[in-house]
Order: structure tokens, then C-alpha cells, then sequence
């Protein structure tokens, strides 16, 4: 089986779902806060590793080795869950536009969370080591972006957010 079929939900949910669900939450999504410092190359690397990651799954298949694919299943299932919920939850933000319900309540960062889980498991599901270098780079550079957006979060929302930030870990 081609790993591109472990794309396609992530697209509908990412894309699709968040449309349906609130269009303004789909330009929200594609915001990036200012930049500043190695957060601009951050920026690139997270946009490029994404972009491989995509088309080089094209490329791969899943594996039939039952123990990397019950494995892989279960940890992409995972994601895939975490991906509906955080996106579902990140169009209904608060009336002052935070996002503080549903998987906001665990982590202050759940979609990103959720793209980690769901890339590990497409690793797992092909057992590429270029796939998990890609994932390597993508969670290093998001990290570097997350602290942008925190910092825009602290400016755009004040004290509110600062309050957020002491009761929900940034990632779990």
C-alpha cells in the first residue's frame, strides 16, 4: 500500500474539516506570528520538512511487518484522533479569541502535538529513516515557531494568555 493514503486525512482534516467548521479558522491557521532571530529559519525548515515529508511518503509503502504495522497503526490512529479534536477545538476559540477548551486544556499547542504523533506513526508505518529525520527536523523547527507565536499571544492578549501559560504545559 502507497504511503500517500496516510496523507489524505490530515489534508480533509486540516484543510476540509477546519473549513467547514469555521472559515476564519482557516486563515487563522495559516498565520504565522512575526518573526525574529533563528525563528526565521525556523520558519523554512519547518515549511520544507513539511513539504518532504508529503511528497516523499508519495514515494514509500507501508509496511507489512505486523509489528511495525499494528504499532504504526495505532500511534497514526492516534494522531489522526488528536488532529480531528485540536482542529475541532481551534475553530471554536473563546469569545476573546484563545483557544482554552477541549485539548487547549492539556496543551497550550495540541494541532502541533497531534502532527507530531501523526508523523511518527507514518514513520512507523514505513519504516523510513529519512521520514523520521524529516520528523526530527519538522518538530525542532515547530518548537521555534511555538515560541513565536507565544511571544504574539503575550502581546495580542496580555495578561489572559500569561495566566493560560502558568495552568497549560506548552506541549503535554
Amino acid at each position: 500500500m502507497n504511503g500517500f493514503l496516510t496523507v489524505i486525512p490530515l489534508i480533509l482534516i486540516r484543510f476540509g474539516l477546519l473549513s467547514m467548521l469555521n472559515k476564519e479558522a482557516l486563515t487563522r491557521a495559516a498565520f504565522f506570528a512575526p518573526l525574529i532571530g533563528k525563528e526565521k529559519a525556523a520558519y523554512w525548515f519547518y515549511q520544507i520538512s513539511n513539504v518532504l515529508f508529503f511528497v516523499y511518503l508519495c514515494f514509500l509503502k507501508i509496511t507489512t511487518d505486523p509489528n511495525w504495522l499494528y504499532t504504526g497503526l495505532v500511534i497514526y490512529g492516534l494522531g489522526v484522533l488528536l488532529c480531528l479534536g485540536s482542529v475541532s477545538n481551534f475553530a471554536r476559540p473563546a469569545e476573546n479569541g484563545i483557544n482554552v477548551k477541549g485539548l487547549y486544556r492539556v496543551s497550550r499547542n495540541p494541532m502541533y502535538v497531534a502532527y507530531f504523533i501523526y508523523f511518527l506513526g507514518c514513520v512507523l508505518l514505513t519504516r523510513s529513516l529519512i521520514l523520521l529525520a524529516l520528523l526530527i527536523v519538522f518538530q525542532l523547527s515547530a518548537h521555534w515557531i511555538i515560541l513565536s507565536e507565544e511571544r504574539w499571544c503575550k502581546k495580542e492578549f496580555g495578561e489572559e494568555y500569561i495566566s493560560y501559560m502558568k495552568k497549560v504545559r506548552r506541549y503535554i
